[in-house]
């Protein structure tokens, strides 16, 4: 069967814009709310009708995401592109391990099921938001190993919103590790594919 490589593309910008936030974060302390909302929201939103509708319906909404993957794949800012690198492939390698884990695929279903009930009474983007999500990485993610190193400024990182931060993005950026996985998205295209994946990028970024 053939790969859908648009379907692929999106997924896989899904975590790389999550591996540039949380590098972002860790070094700047800060990073763009549009990003963290669509990250944010493509947790709840567990039955989408296509892989666009995960990130909003819109692709403009990955376009961190498809910049930083562009940039993994032909080289470009090659210090920076490397953390990335790891920050993607350590979401795939604990998005494999969970997904062996029927029971803790099961506890993450619950508890983010339990989170989009009690997001009505957090404000969007809230320490609150962050927090609740932080707990679930914490609680179910973290256990099936391994850590992620999380590299920046040391001061950035004792804060402690920017850790929970940090946290809601990986899971975030997990979630679309499952995604692309669904959609036919495979280690193999990483090494084989790259160019397919660098024009499918550049493809969506020149209708932004």
């Amino acid at each position: 069967m053939a790969k859908n490589y648009y379907d692929i593309t999106l997924a896989l910008a899904g975590i790389c814009q999550a591996g540039a936030m949380v590098q972002k974060l860790a070094h700047e302390g800060t990073c763009l709310d549009s990003d963290a909302e669509t990250m944010v929201n493509s947790l709840t939103n567990m039955n989408p009708n296509s892989t666009l509708d995960v990130y909003g319906n819109n692709p403009a909404n990955l376009k961190t995401g498809l910049g930083a993957m562009l940039g993994m794949l032909t080289g470009g800012n090659s210090g920076l592109s490397a953390e990335m690198t790891r920050y993607m492939l350590s979401m795939m390698a604990l998005e494999r391990r969970l997904n062996k884990d029927d029971e803790a695929m099961n506890k993450l279903g619950q508890r983010i099921e339990q989170f989009e009930r009690q997001a009505s009474y957090f404000e969007p983007l809230s320490e609150g938001v962050f927090n609740a999500l932080a707990g679930i990485y914490v609680d179910v993610v973290s256990p099936a190993g391994p850590r992620i190193q999380v590299t920046g400024s040391p001061d950035i990182l004792k804060n402690t919103l920017v850790q929970a931060k940090v946290r809601a993005i990986l899971l975030a950026g997990i979630r679309s590790a499952v995604l692309w996985q669904q959609v036919g998205g495979g280690r193999i295209q990483l090494m084989f594919s790259r160019n397919r994946l660098a024009n499918q990028a550049k493809e969506i970024l020149s209708h932004l």
